[in-house]
C-alpha cells in the first residue's frame, strides 16, 4: 500500500534537485558519490522516499551547502489544533526545482535592464490566468 508523499519530504527533494541542477550534476553522478542508485536519486527528489538525515547531510557535503538549505522555507506541517502556521512558503520552490523553473531564473537573472525585466514580468503577469478565472492551457 502506498502512502501519501509528505509535505516536507517533498519539499526537500524539490530542494536537492534545486541544488543539483545548480551545480550541473546529473543524477548518476549524485548517487554514484552518495552510495545510491540514480532511481534513489529520483525517489529522493520527488519526495516518494524520505532522506535520511545522515544521508541528509552526506548530500549537503557533496553538493557544497548546508544541511539548512534543504529545509529553510520550508511548509510548515498542518496541525490538527490549528493556528496561525503558515500553511505553504512565501513562493513555489517547488516551480524551481523543475527545468524550466530554472531555466527561467537563470536566464531571466542575466537581463541587466531592470526595465526590461519589469516588462518580461508584466507579460508573464498578463499572460496568467487570475485567481477567479480558471486556466485556459491546453495540456
Amino acid at each position: 500500500m502506498n502512502r501519501p508523499s509528505n509535505i516536507i519530504d517533498v519539499y526537500v527533494g524539490a530542494r536537492l534537485r534545486m541544488r543539483r541542477m545548480m551545480l550541473g550534476m546529473s543524477q548518476g553522478k549524485l548517487g554514484q558519490l552518495l552510495g545510491v542508485t540514480f532511481q534513489q536519486i529520483q525517489k529522493y527528489e520527488k519526495g516518494t522516499n524520505r532522506i535520511s538525515a545522515s544521508r541528509l547531510k552526506q548530500a549537503a557535503q557533496v553538493l557544497d551547502t548546508s544541511i539548512d538549505f534543504f529545509l529553510e522555507g520550508a511548509p510548515a506541517q498542518p496541525s490538527s489544533a490549528g493556528g496561525f502556521a503558515e500553511l505553504s512558503p512565501p513562493f513555489d520552490v517547488t516551480f524551481l526545482a523543475t527545468t524550466e523553473g530554472f531555466q527561467l531564473n537563470r536566464a531571466f537573472l542575466k537581463i541587466r535592464d531592470p526595465k526590461v525585466r519589469r516588462r518580461i514580468v508584466d507579460l508573464v503577469v498578463s499572460l496568467a490566468p487570475t485567481e477567479d478565472e480558471p486556466d485556459k492551457t491546453v495540456r
